[in-house]
């Protein structure tokens, strides 16, 4: 198998009764999907759409993302995707950039898109999941219905780019990150065994499908023919209902929907006995979560991190140690170890290797890294140099190469000359017995230029003085690196990944 398209047509030729999404009330096999994929292959082709042309989705997750993304996988389209949480001018910035020829849109979206329509030029066609589809666009099954079964008389090539996936924009305006068949079919393989997928796996998904983390467990799956069951969002009774009546056997999430799935006073109660890997990813877990976890469930945890660009290392379940060294236990912070076909380093200033326990960017050469950013020459130059992807996060490596990610590059806190790195201040935090979540930035300061803050949220009904909460990072780490302030709040904003959004944070606290 070259091309995703291909792995599809050989799961619906060699497991054609097989189910590939579950959603609501729909269960979609394998032999399913490719017929709607090549009707909507057809439908794109129909009006004007060819080769590595751009169809771009909006919507919340359904089961139409897996119609879309398939059909360009068999022919060589390219799906942009579009964070459907986004503000209108966002939105249309992301529409502007990849310029694409249709936009699938569910139908909640009509009024903001149709405020935008004079603005999307490059659109010609605009098909509307739902019921209500105003006068400007077609209905999307009504499209899929008119169109030849037979699919467009293309195919997709290893080469093609096949995903557009736009940044969470944690350093700025986003980027859009160009995947290529080959890159992604590498990503599936590489991800399923991470997972342990196999023949007839169940993972269930809540996560945005518009994200690359959703992506990325729809091709883990294809990879052995398994099954997404997939949420419209994310509801943790739901979660743990869904795990026993569809017999999960993976579930992805991110660390802050681990912790509100452990928190509910029901979980026992469930029978939870099909669940063989808890897949988080986005953010490091803090290690009091983790132990929680494992004592509640098992060692069942696997960490997987990655970014948008690229995959990156794995966290297997067997080293979810709360017995183990020392040093074992001291590993349940780290991100693991790299992948397979993934080679990493830990790079200075000066591009030269940092030697073990010395924090350095981390750089990534795998097969499955963007093949570069869209429209942006200059990020393109920035990140990829010799096949190495410059990820912008900062971590440090043991001698036996688990790496412990200790913040993004361009968030690093200067104080006074020295490099503070928040998430190092952040896992001290966690600790606290009454603290839930908290996020560091640094905030200007006159005289050390900038000094720590602490957003902190504490658990339901604790009571808990930022006098307090300092004096005990400082039996943690070192008094330079503790907070000199601390807001308490209810929550802390985040992006669709689950990571913290310290944009929203930095603006805030400036101001």
């Amino acid at each position: 198998m070259k091309t995703l398209g291909e792995l599809l047509e050989r799961n619906a030729c060699l497991f054609p009764n097989q189910e590939v999404v579950v959603y609501e009330d729909r269960r979609v096999t394998y032999v399913q999907l490719l017929e709607r994929a090549r009707r909507l292959s057809s439908a794109l082709y129909t009006r004007g759409m060819r080769h590595q042309d751009r169809v771009a989705i909006l919507a919340m997750n359904c089961s139409e993302y897996f119609d879309v993304y398939a059909a360009c996988q068999l022919t060589g389209y390219i799906c942009a995707t579009v964070n459907f949480r986004l503000a209108a001018p966002e939105i249309e910035f992301i529409l502007q950039d990849s310029a694409p020829r249709v936009l699938v849109f569910e139908e909640q979206y009509s009024d903001v898109i149709d405020s935008l329509r004079p603005q999307l030029t490059s659109i010609e066609h605009y098909l509307c999941i739902g019921q209500s589809c105003p006068s400007w666009a077609e209905p999307y099954e009504a499209a899929l219905a008119d169109a030849d079964p037979a699919g467009a008389p293309m195919r997709a090539v290893p080469d093609d780019i096949v995903h557009l996936i736009y940044t969470s924009g944690t350093t700025g305006r986003p980027k859009g990150a160009a995947r290529s068949q080959r890159g992604d079919l590498a990503l599936a393989q590489n991800q399923s065994a991470v997972m342990d997928v196999r023949i007839n796996g169940r993972v269930l998904v809540m996560m945005p499908m518009f994200h690359a983390g959703g992506i990325s467990m729809m091709l883990s799956e294809f990879w052995h023919a398994g099954c997404v069951v997939l949420h419209r969002k994310f509801d943790p009774s739901e979660v743990l209902r869904t795990i026993e009546r569809e017999r999960i056997v993976t579930v992805h999430m991110a660390p802050t929907i681990v912790q509100q799935v452990l928190e509910l006073p029901d979980i026992g109660e469930y029978d939870l006995s099909s669940l063989e890997t808890i897949l988080y990813a986005a953010a490091p877990m803090p290690v009091a979560v983790l132990q929680r976890g494992v004592e509640l469930l098992g060692p069942i945890f696997v960490n997987s991190w990655g970014m948008t660009e690229t995959s990156g290392t794995v966290l297997p379940r067997h080293l979810h140690k709360l017995d183990g060294s020392e040093e074992e236990v001291r590993r349940l912070g780290s991100i693991g170890q790299s992948m397979a076909y993934c080679d990493i380093r830990i790079v200075d200033e000066q591009d030269e290797d940092c030697p073990d326990g010395t924090p350095g960017e981390i750089w990534i050469r795998s097969p499955s890294n963007l093949a570069y950013y869209w429209n942006n020459s200059v990020a393109t130059l920035e990140a990829l140099r010799d096949g190495w992807l410059r990820t912008g996060d900062m971590a440090w490596r043991d001698s036996q190469g688990f790496l412990f990610l200790v913040d993004r590059k361009k968030d690093m806190i200067i104080s006074g000359g020295e490099n503070i790195y928040c998430q190092e201040v952040e896992q001290a935090l966690m600790h606290h017995a009454l603290v839930s979540d908290v996020a560091v930035i640094g905030v200007p300061h006159e005289k050390w230029g900038e000094t720590v803050k602490a957003v902190v949220v504490l658990k339901p009904e604790a009571e808990l003085s930022a006098e307090e909460l300092i004096e005990f990072s400082g039996t943690r780490i070192a008094r330079y690196k503790r907070p000199t302030s601390v807001d308490f709040v209810p929550e802390l904003p985040r992006l669709p990944s689950g990571k913290v959004n310290k944009v929203v944070l930095r603006q805030t606290y400036h101001a």
